[in-house]
């Protein structure tokens, strides 16, 4: 790199700047100038996020600009902010990055696709930071580097320094702004690095669709014979343990698009939870934890840096963000072919969805919607029973259109290339939590391997009353008498009156979104 590059273009001063640095001088780097900054006796970098070891939805703005942003799904996941407050939080940061000794600058791309790709700038104080967006962004060759001129999008950390308050329009001390005029992401008040790649991902969810690519929040894998399958689900659902599949190829974890070609990767690495890993219970995550990884608020044994990953005393979100190739089965580039299978993955707590369910293209577009799956009795206080969790799309915290626009390119995907659309239970069986019995996880993969066998698409179903789906009469290595739900009560007016209570929490959901939706959509949900 050039020793004269300069950020003077955005109004950044500051000249001593560290552009592009190996992975090796990062360590160094953080281990001289983060505070905190360890290695693992694994050979990962640890540190800590600050005051803030999570994302934080109700600080993120969308600058409003005529014309540009009249499409945003306005509300509490896109909240506006006033462009002159826009050039106040900049200001804020570019004074910062001024003041600061150091600056780190990381040129990467976002998108496998090179017809899609963006061109990517982070700008940061901290050589963490810098670490985790090299790791989390796809990295450019040498040559790529050289040629790669201004970028489609910046992104200012200057998380370290604080938005004022008084600011209008802010709630906090924190701000993370997303100005689609001038193709920039400011973010203060937060240390917390999953916001850039959250940043990335939003941008991508607003420029894609624009282009007729469908940006979803899913993990992506190709079978020997090309077949690619989507998972989409919240967290406890299983979708990162049944998407990596030793049988099949790792296309990506967390962020795809599927355009007219196919479908690709918006990252080049992965940022995988960490609370209770172990070499047993995640072979390939824990693997990857060696030099280059980024192991954010982990708790370490000071003489030997062995990692406790089940001390949760800084925060239950603990993480590790690592490249993509450090997993052994991953496919690179991260490209694949137009799907044969989307799998929504639920943990219904009820107890009422089947195992596995084959949903037509409306049902598709509403379950994709509904985004359903259930916290736990005894997981939070004041949780005394099941509570259903919706999340549009799967993740509504990065919509920035109308989460039906999504639902609606998914559906007429699936219907011009064939794919088939599945609802599956990872939840109770048997009668809800407390009295029932958790799906076993052997039928769950033995459902997941039928569905990419193909042993699915032509088995006889019947009808569903309540949801409408269609239920498999059988299924390989699974009994045939844990299918159909209601059977598998003991107390089958307990199952109907359990079934009618979360078809209503459905039907309640899914009136925050009918404004903007179809009637195909509406008229696809469960009967009540």
């Amino acid at each position: 790199m050039s020793d004269d590059f300069s950020l003077e273009y955005l109004g950044i001063e500051n000249r001593n700047i560290s552009r592009n640095l190996s992975r090796a001088k990062l360590y160094q780097e953080a281990i001289l100038f983060d505070e905190g900054a360890a290695i693992s006796n694994l050979g990962g970098l640890m540190l800590r996020s600050g005051e803030k070891t999570g994302r934080s939805p109700k600080d993120k703005r969308v600058v409003e600009t005529e014309g540009l942003t009249d499409d945003v799904w306005w509300g509490k996941v896109n909240i506006p902010l006033k462009s002159s407050n826009y050039e106040i939080n900049r200001e804020r940061a570019i004074d910062y990055f001024n003041a600061v000794k150091r600056l780190y600058v990381f040129d990467g791309f976002a998108g496998w696709a090179p017809e899609y790709r963006l061109k990517v700038r982070v700008i940061c104080t901290r050589p963490y930071h810098a670490l985790f967006m090299r790791n989390m962004l796809i990295r450019p060759t040498e040559e790529e580097l050289a040629n790669f001129g201004k970028p489609d999008f910046t992104i200012m950390n200057a998380g370290k320094f604080p938005a004022n308050r008084h600011t209008e329009q802010m709630s906090s001390k924190t701000s993370i702004d997303l100005n689609f005029d001038c193709n920039e992401l400011t973010i203060l008040g937060t240390e917390y690095a999953g916001e850039m790649k959250k940043g990335v991902f939003s941008v991508m969810h607003y420029l894609m669709p624009k282009q007729g690519v469908l940006s979803m929040h899913c993990s992506a894998n190709e079978g020997n014979d090309g077949d690619v399958s989507l998972f989409f689900g919240l967290s406890g659902t299983g979708k990162t343990t049944l998407s990596a599949d030793p049988h099949r190829h790792l296309i990506g974890d967390d962020e795809h698009c599927w355009s007219d070609n196919g479908v690709f990767n918006i990252e080049g690495g992965c940022y995988a939870k960490a609370i209770g890993l172990s070499a047993e219970t995640e072979p390939e995550i824990y693997s990857a934890i060696r030099f280059g990884s980024v192991l954010e608020n982990v708790v370490y044994d000071e003489k030997t840096h062995i990692v406790d990953f089940d001390d949760t005393s800084i925060t239950q979100n603990t993480r590790v963000a690592y490249p993509i190739n450090f997993i052994d089965n991953a496919k690179i580039p991260c490209i694949g072919g137009h799907p044969k299978n989307i799998i929504f993955l639920t943990y219904d707590a009820f107890g009422v969805l089947p195992p596995i369910s084959k949903l037509t293209s409306d049902q598709a577009m509403y379950h994709f919607i509904s985004g359903y799956t259930d916290k736990v009795a005894g997981t939070e206080m004041g949780v005394n029973e099941p509570q259903a969790t919706f999340s549009a799309c799967f993740g509504d915290a990065f919509l920035v259109l109308h989460p039906a626009m999504y639902a609606e390119m998914l559906a007429e995907k699936m219907q011009r290339h064939g794919a088939n659309a599945w609802l599956i239970n990872t939840g109770m069986t048997g009668g809800a939590y407390g009295t029932g019995e958790r799906m076993s996880l052997k039928h769950t993969r033995a459902i997941i391997d039928a569905i990419h066998n193909g042993e699915l698409d032509e088995v006889q179903t019947q009808h569903d009353p309540v949801f409408g789906v269609a239920i498999p009469d059988q299924v390989p290595g699974v009994p045939s008498d844990v299918l159909v739900p209601r059977d598998t009560w003991s107390d089958q007016a307990a199952f109907d009156a359990t079934a009618a209570k979360l078809a209503g929490l459905f039907k309640a959901n899914f009136e925050h979104y009918r404004e903007g939706s179809s009637e195909a959509i509406a008229n696809a949900g469960p009967r009540v």
